[in-house]
Order: C-alpha cells, then sequence, then structure tokens
C-alpha cells in the first residue's frame, strides 16, 4: 500500500521504526518528516500527509505526535480527511470499516512500539464496509464538509 507518514518531534522516536517495518513489510512510504526531536509545528507535517492522501498520491496516512490528539485535529481540519486517534486494536479496524477513516493518529508517549505495529496493521488490514448504513453515514459526513465549505464562502463574499 502506498502510505502517507509523518510525526512531529515527539513522535519521532516511534515514527523511525515504524516507517522501516512498513518498508520491511512492502508498503510504499513518504516520510515527510520530522527527521529530528528538534521542535517542530505538527500541523505543518499534517498538511503533508493529508495533501499526499487527498490527491490519491496515498491510499492512507499515518501521524504520530506525542498523544495523537493534535495531529488527529490537524487532519480533521481537512476536507476528505477522517482521522481517529486510535490506543487499541479494535479501534484501528473499526474506524476504516464504520467510518472510512484514511489517516491514523497514534501517540508515541501513549504507546510501544510493539503495540503501534499492532495497530497499523489492523488499519491497513481493514476495508470500509459495503453495509448500506455506514455508507449512509460517511455520505453525512462529507456532506457537513460541504455545508461548512459553503458557509465559509457565503462568510467571505459578505466581507
Amino acid at each position: 500500500m502506498k502510505l502517507a507518514v509523518g510525526g512531529d518531534h515527539a513522535g519521532f522516536p516511534l515514527k523511525g521504526p515504524l516507517v522501516a517495518w512498513l518498508q520491511a513489510e512492502g508498503h510504499t512510504i513518504t516520510d515527510h518528516g520530522t527527521h529530528s526531536t528538534d521542535p517542530v509545528d505538527f500541523p505543518d507535517i499534517a498538511r503533508l500527509v493529508t495533501d499526499q492522501v487527498r490527491s490519491g498520491d496515498a491510499e492512507r496516512g499515518l501521524l504520530v505526535c506525542g498523544t495523537g490528539v493534535g495531529a488527529a485535529i490537524a487532519g480533521n481540519k481537512t476536507p476528505g480527511i477522517r482521522a481517529a486517534v486510535c490506543h487499541d486494536v479494535y479501534s484501528a479496524h473499526q474506524c476504516v470499516e464504520h467510518d472510512n477513516v484514511n489517516l491514523l493518529c497514534i501517540g508515541a508517549q501513549i504507546v510501544g512500539e510493539p503495540l503501534a505495529k499492532e495497530l497499523v496493521a489492523a488499519f491497513l488490514a481493514a476495508q470500509f464496509s459495503t453495509e448500506v448504513h455506514f455508507r449512509r453515514r460517511v455520505e453525512k459526513l462529507h456532506e457537513l464538509e460541504r455545508r461548512s465549505a459553503e458557509e465559509i464562502l457565503k462568510g467571505d463574499q459578505a466581507s
């Protein structure tokens, strides 16, 4: 699978081993950084990852920060991205199966490398359900995005 991966300075110690493991598993990885523990702003990294997922250049994305929360907030600000913080295996596959999540966010200060690998493996193996009620709900998420975008445009035009 083609993946976009990134993390901030707090996620850096976990991101490197995950990238190496994913490559060894045969995935094609674009690593958007960071590449050290020097402080960076996670929204900048999240933008690079989400842009690649949105463009279709990556099938899914992975962001690693301290808790995963900031990464998920940044990801969910991007239209077309459905990000979830997952620190248990059930959520890591269920978020794809029920909500068509395309960006997994994990916290390097919350989970260790063995669990992180299990989370990522579950996320990547999962497929969005064909059940009508899940697809209807995800379409409603798209509608929320469209409505928000329209409201922003109306506000800009009124100025």
